[in-house]
């Protein structure tokens, strides 16, 4: 794969896709789109977008995505009923009602983006206010200009409590901050020193938290002259950030994480490959919508580079699945379950995030994802259009065990299955047990349970 990958011309790579004769604008890329630009495509969506041009539909998803960052979005009412309670466990609910209702998916899923690259977890800072008034921020500036978001993340509070800052003295600088700012925010590892995290450090002198607010505390200041990656002066943690900013490693390194989470796990791409995108990042001055319609419709998004090469995280297993149908379910204990397969939300594993890839997979993890899969289908609370899976199947047109088959696996799977999978799969639904309502759902549990399945 990755000698595939060295082969391959840039400027093909981040061209705009155009649909031909070898590969038409068919279901297959309709899914794919919205399963990584989202979680799944709703049900209205996939026969409209079929109908429709990919650079028109990328372009229109970039930019209402754009335009309802600074917007109420579905789940704020039960946001604000779990803020009152100040339990930070059930914040994750709010956020996966709305990721599942919001119709801007493409938001909510560069949102989640944000939220694993500049991981905070709720169970150090222990504010739930803190942590949802970070995910708000996170949303503002999830298709925005990348600058802001970075000046915004330093001085959140819940960053700032959670990476041991909440109160920056020039006689002791905390040096947490400044050290992950530039190795996993914006620069990564071998681009810059140890001196120049102590020094980036002083930077941020004076910056501390009081009464949930950020505030800079001016007596606590080191107004001395730093000297901080090539460049010498009085620097305070403003000029700090940008100098950070202004690297040439930033581009580059802000590139590559953004093209693993769209496009592929794995190899990581070369930099020759990645130059076209790092160069039109920074000539739109490193505006991030400009950079995700060029990547969302590019040619190496749509091609067999693309298509199931990433592995589903557990939102993206259960909420793309409930997507794809039109399923409502208690997202509470979704949210629950969820954190039981290795991604609560609001309580990354670490200031890493999560490392995504082959790590959602093990032995342990395979069962916990059936099993929620399982439980959720099981569940009564567990609705399709507000009725059952097999009635709401067929007003799809979904009749027939063949068609019903065929329907799940053309909506739900990224990569076909063999002739011998798809009999096991027509034999649950029609000689399993139960009604036509338990037959449905126990295939569709026994869908899930396919390597196939875990495929994005």
């Amino acid at each position: 794969m990755r000698h595939e990958l060295e082969d391959i011309d840039p400027a093909w790579a981040w061209a705009p896709f155009g649909p031909s004769d070898e590969q038409p604008w068919d279901l297959r890329l309709v899914t794919h789109l919205f399963r990584r630009a989202g979680l799944a495509a709703g049900l209205a969506q996939v026969d409209q977008a079929l109908e429709s041009d990919p650079q028109a539909i990328v372009a229109e998803m970039v930019e209402r995505s754009r335009l309802a960052a600074t917007t109420d979005q579905p789940g704020d009412e039960l946001s604000r009923t779990i803020l009152a309670s100040g339990d930070s466990r059930r914040l994750s609910a709010a956020w996966l009602y709305r990721f599942l209702n919001a119709p801007e998916q493409l938001l909510e899923k560069m949102t989640l983006f944000w939220h694993g690259h500049f991981a905070t977890g709720a169970e150090k800072v222990n504010d739930a206010r803190m942590m949802w008034d970070q995910n708000t921020l996170l949303r503002k500036h999830a298709v925005g200009y990348f600058p802001e978001l970075v000046h915004g993340i330093a001085r959140d509070p819940a960053m700032l409590v959670y990476l041991d800052s909440v109160s920056n003295r020039k006689s002791h600088p905390n040096e947490n901050f400044a050290r992950e700012l530039m190795e996993l925010f914006c620069l990564g590892e071998g681009h810059y020193s140890e001196r120049d995290v102590q020094e980036l450090a002083r930077c941020f002198t004076g910056w501390e938290i009081r009464s949930r607010r950020f505030r800079k505390n001016r007596y606590q200041q080191d107004r001395g002259t730093k000297s901080l990656l090539g460049q010498s002066g009085p620097f305070d943690g403003e000029d700090g950030i940008e100098i950070v900013l202004r690297q040439p490693a930033m581009p580059q390194f802000i590139c590559q994480k953004l093209v693993k989470f769209l496009v592929c796990d794995e190899p990581p791409l070369s930099p020759r490959l990645l130059a076209p995108l790092v160069s039109e990042f920074r000539e739109q001055g490193f505006q991030l919508a400009p950079l995700l319609q060029r990547i969302l419709g590019s040619n190496l998004f749509f091609s067999r580079h693309s298509l199931a090469r990433k592995i589903r995280s557990p939102i993206e297993l259960v909420g793309g699945l409930l997507r794809a149908l039109g399923g409502t379910t208690n997202v509470v204990e979704m949210a629950t379950g969820l954190a039981g397969i290795g991604q609560g939300l609001f309580f990354p594993p670490n200031v890493k995030g999560w490392d995504g890839g082959r790590d959602w997979i093990n032995s342990s993890t395979l069962l916990g994802r059936a099993n929620l899969v399982q439980r959720t289908l099981s569940s009564p609370k567990t609705r399709f259009q507000g009725a059952g899976l097999a009635e709401s199947l067929e007003q799809q047109g979904a009749s027939s065990p063949d068609e019903v088959v065929q329907w799940l696996l053309e909506r739900l799977l990224a990569t076909p299955i063999d002739q011998d999978q798809r009999a096991i799969l027509l034999s649950e639904l029609t000689g399993g047990t139960g009604d036509r309502e338990q037959r449905t759902r126990n295939t569709l549990h026994l869908l899930s349970t396919f390597p196939e399945f875990q495929l994005g």
